[in-house]
């Protein structure tokens, strides 16, 4: 199911109006994991100040929402008046990628790729409009090296986002076609839906997606479909690299037939 989207110019906190009336919604525990999310690698500490300006919180709100994920072990009071997410933090992840059989799967798959190609490889997920990273393998010289499990990039500009909005249900996809901002992160970058939407059939049609400096200057990646046994794509595999050292025909030759082997691998292991 995919995830409410939140609509342009509103707060984050605003997302939780769609929810008003509903008894079983815990807004509270709503608003917690908003705190949390908030936390970034640009932003590791912040004040209750800022908090609230960036969630839409109040600072009411997030002062007692702090002060339970304090209590608990969860972050804590790093300088002066700035929070931020303790180690504690990590179990989190850690049941996540323990629990979920498919990136327990995927780790090996990836390093062993990794160590035999030299280069970096991905498993992604989609959640709401963006992907989310549970499985990775890096060499340092990727230029995207701040990337790491639970990483999340929008779908629209980057390979794996594309296999997986091409993969969507119908419906599913022209409601997100219909709420999508095309913002330019480079000049390179899909601009339009009517752009995005060829894009995302050809996709379908070769069976990959190839993106070629539209989320990064310099970063070209490629990305395959990992399919359920039922024949549904759960997940997307990308490689990605620095495009003058990697030509495009070298990435649909010498490494897609990789990728799609190691797709196969993790959609067996589903099985």
């Amino acid at each position: 199911m995919v995830a409410p989207a939140i609509p342009a110019n509103t707060t984050p906190s605003s997302a939780f109006d769609v929810y008003a009336g509903d008894p079983n919604f815990m807004t509270s525990l709503a608003r917690g994991l908003l705190v949390i999310q908030s936390f970034t690698p640009q932003t590791p500490q912040m004040t209750i100040s800022q908090l609230s300006v960036k969630t839409g919180l109040s600072r009411a709100a997030v002062r007692r929402c702090l002060y339970t994920l304090t209590k608990l072990g969860f972050a804590g009071i790093e300088e002066g008046s700035r929070y931020a997410l303790r180690p504690r933090m990590l179990t989190l992840s850690n049941t996540y990628s323990a629990s979920n059989s498919l990136s327990t799967a995927a780790q090996p798959v990836l390093e062993r790729m990794s160590a035999a190609l030299h280069e970096s490889f991905s498993v992604a997920t989609l959640d709401g409009d963006d992907i989310v990273y549970i499985a990775r393998s890096t060499v340092s010289r990727v230029m995207s090296d701040d990337l790491h499990i639970g990483s999340r990039l929008p779908a629209y500009c980057t390979s794996m986002g594309r296999v997986l909005l091409a993969h969507l249900p119908s419906d599913q996809l022209e409601q997100y076609l219909s709420r999508v901002v095309l913002t330019a992160h480079t000049p390179r970058t899909v601009s339009s839906v009517d752009k995005l939407r060829l894009a995302l059939r050809n996709v379908r049609r070769h069976g990959y997606a190839l993106v070629d400096q539209e989320y990064e200057i310099g970063l070209r990646s490629l990305a395959v479909p990992v399919y359920s046994p039922t024949g549904r794509v759960v997940a997307t595999l990308n490689l990605s690299g620095s495009a003058p050292r990697m030509p495009v025909f070298d990435m649909q030759t010498r490494f897609l037939p990789h990728l799609r082997n190691a797709a196969t691998e993790l959609g067996a292991f589903l099985r």
